[in-house]
């Protein structure tokens, strides 16, 4: 029996659809760019050899995408990886801005906005999540 915190308000069919074509692009995008940073493809080697913080940041950034990427395709924690993502492609816009100076910040930006949009339609399951895990934790 759900708990009436634990239903989330109606959203329209456009949005459901416009969502889940913004989960399936940013998962297929997150889940191969985080595979090719900790498979360590040669570009992406050569990236972060350029930034100049070693590669640990090229794994760290790999497995920060992997999770958002598995993370966006689960509907109550789309909203929070969708959060998660927009952070790490703002860190990549950046760097590529102002550490790279070349034009690899175009990606980034347009991640950003499908993103972002993506944690707006599902900001309902991410405002949620606090009691949904009290009440899967019996303390509700």
């Amino acid at each position: 029996m759900a708990r009436s915190e634990d239903t989330l308000p109606a959203r329209g069919t456009a949005l459901t659809v416009v969502s889940w074509v913004l989960q399936v692009i940013g998962a297929g995008l997150f889940l191969l760019m985080g595979f090719g940073k900790v498979a360590g493809w040669p570009d992406f080697i050569t990236t972060f050899e350029n930034i100049g913080a070693g590669q640990w940041l090229r794994y760290f950034v790999g497995v920060a995408e992997l999770a958002g990427g598995i993370g966006v395709l689960i509907p109550r924690l789309a909203g929070l990886a969708a959060s998660g993502l927009t952070l790490v492609v703002v860190g990549a816009a950046l760097t590529h801005l102002v550490i790279l100076q070349d034009s690899g910040w175009v990606l980034p930006v347009v991640l950003i906005v499908l993103m972002g949009a993506l944690a707006w339609i599902r900001r309902a399951e991410t405002a949620s999540l606090p009691s949904y895990l009290r009440g899967l934790l019996g303390r509700g």
